[in-house]
């Protein structure tokens, strides 16, 4: 079973940075879901206030099944991620593995 990738990439504002990583830091430690192996976010290269999320799934069915998570707290958290966002610098990759 081939693993998949997702990440989501965007830009925070200054303002927003701290507030951001605290919340960040708060998913880390909550986000484990069944198939999730790793959830990552990083900061682009030269771009202090551009971020990027990965989250590494074992097979295609947990990936397809992630948004099935029914915990409130991940669902705040995550909602709290896009109200800190620039609006409109949002982009989504889905990669699958091949070989």
């Amino acid at each position: 079973m081939a693993k998949v990738i997702f990440s989501v990439q965007y830009e925070v504002e200054q303002t927003n940075k701290d507030a951001y990583l605290s919340v960040v830091k708060e998913l880390k430690t909550l986000l484990k879901a069944e198939g999730l192996e790793k959830y990552s976010v990083y900061e682009v290269k030269g771009k202090s206030l551009q971020y990027q999320e990965i989250y590494e799934f074992s097979t295609l069915e947990a990936y397809e099944a992630f948004d099935d998570n029914n915990n409130e707290r991940i669902n705040i958290l995550i909602g709290k991620l896009s109200d800190l966002t620039n609006k409109n610098t949002t982009k989504y990759s889905t990669m699958f593995e091949v070989g």
